[in-house]
C-alpha cells in the first residue's frame, strides 16, 4: 500500500478520533450486571408474561419497540400488515450487505461491483427481498442499484479502512431470550468494533443511517446495548449512529444508568403491545412525522391535521 492511501481525509479521521480510547478510558462494570439487569426485565413483565397465550411469545425488534412507544394505531395497523419492499427500504438492506462483504474482500473496492454482488446474494435467496428483487422493474433495479452505490461510496469515502486488529463485524445478529424464552430480544447490527477484555467495556455498536437525525435512534442503539449485555454480560463502551449523508457521528457512552433506563422502555412497551393486542385495549394516536408513511394516514383526521400544520409551518 503507498504512503498516499494511508493518508485519511477530515471524516475518515473524525471517525479515528471518536472511535479511539485508551485502556485507561475504556469503564469496568460489575460480574452481576447481566443478572441484576435480567431480573429487573422479567420482574417487571411478568404480569404481561400471565396475559398471553400458553403457546405464544413476544419478538421484540428496535423498530417494534419504535412502533409501539410511537403512534399505537399506526403499530396496530402495520402489524396487521404484510411488509412490501421497495427501492427505498431494499436501499438499505442492499448498502449493509455491501459494508460487511466490505470488510473482507480481498480484491481491490469497487462500490458498484461490490453492490452489484450484494444484489445477487439477495436475489438468489428464497426470502422476500430475493422475491421481490427478481420481481421488480427494470426502472427499479436501475434506481436501487443507483441510490445504493450512491450510499455505499459516502461509507468508503467517510470511513477508514477497517483493520483486522479492530475486530470489525458487519451484519451482526444478536438475541436474549428472557422469561422462558416467551420474550425474545433480536436484532442485526450494522457495525461492531473491539471486544469486552474482562469486565472492561471495549466494543463499540455503530447504526448506519441516510437521512437526517431522529430521536428514535438514539434509543434503537440503546436497545442494542440492552441485548449485547443481557448476551455476554458487559456492555459496549460505546453506541454511535453514523449519517452517511452528513459525515456526522453521533456517539454516546453506555452507563448503567442507561439500561436500567432501556429496561424500563421496554417493559412499558411489552406492556402495551399485549395490553392492545391481547387484551382488547384501545391504541393511542400519537400523531407526529412518521404519519408521512402510516399505511392509514388517508383516513384518520388526526394524522392529516398535524400534516396539514406541519406542511403550514415550513
Amino acid at each position: 500500500m503507498s504512503d498516499s492511501e494511508n493518508i485519511l481525509n477530515p471524516a475518515q479521521q473524525e471517525v479515528i478520533e471518536h472511535l479511539g480510547a485508551s485502556p485507561k478510558d475504556r469503564p469496568s462494570f460489575g460480574a452481576d450486571l447481566k443478572q441484576h439487569l435480567r431480573k429487573a426485565l422479567e420482574t417487571a413483565v411478568a404480569h404481561c408474561m400471565e396475559e398471553l397465550p400458553n403457546d405464544e411469545s413476544i419478538f421484540l425488534s428496535k423498530h417494534r419497540l419504535a412502533q409501539i412507544h410511537g403512534c399505537e394505531k399506526k403499530f396496530l395497523a402495520e402489524e396487521n400488515e404484510d411488509f412490501e419492499w421497495q427501492v427505498a427500504t431494499a436501499r438499505g438492506t442492499i448498502v449493509h450487505k455491501a459494508i460487511e462483504l466490505s470488510v473482507n474482500w480481498r480484491k481491490e473496492i469497487e462500490p458498484a461491483v461490490i453492490v452489484d454482488e450484494a444484489v445477487s446474494r439477495f436475489e438468489e435467496d428464497s426470502n422476500s427481498l430475493g422475491h421481490w428483487l427478481r420481481g421488480c422493474s427494470e426502472m427499479e433495479r436501475a434506481e436501487l442499484r443507483s441510490i445504493s452505490v450512491d450510499t455505499f461510496t459516502k461509507f468508503l469515502e467517510c470511513w477508514p479502512t477497517l483493520k483486522p486488529s479492530w475486530r470489525p463485524v458487519a451484519e451482526s445478529r444478536v438475541r436474549a431470550d428472557l422469561c422462558n424464552e416467551r420474550l425474545i430480544l433480536a436484532g442485526k447490527v450494522d457495525l461492531t468494533l473491539g471486544v469486552a477484555e474482562g469486565q472492561k467495556a471495549g466494543k463499540v455498536i455503530v447504526d448506519f443511517k441516510t437521512g437526517g437525525f431522529n430521536t428514535t435512534h438514539h434509543e434503537d442503539l440503546r436497545y442494542y446495548a440492552l441485548v449485547e449485555t443481557l448476551r455476554i454480560g458487559i456492555p459496549p463502551r460505546l453506541v454511535a449512529s453514523y449519517y452517511l449523508d452528513q459525515a456526522d457521528f453521533v456517539p454516546e457512552k453506555v452507563t448503567e444508568e442507561l439500561l436500567e433506563s432501556t429496561v424500563r422502555r421496554i417493559s412499558q412497551g411489552v406492556e402495551r403491545i399485549v395490553e392492545i393486542i391481547h387484551m382488547g385495549e384501545t391504541p393511542v394516536l400519537k400523531p407526529g412525522p412518521s404519519c408521512r408513511w402510516c399505511l392509514i394516514s388517508d383516513d384518520c383526521d388526526t394524522g392529516q391535521k398535524y400534516l396539514t400544520e406541519a406542511d403550514g409551518n415550513n
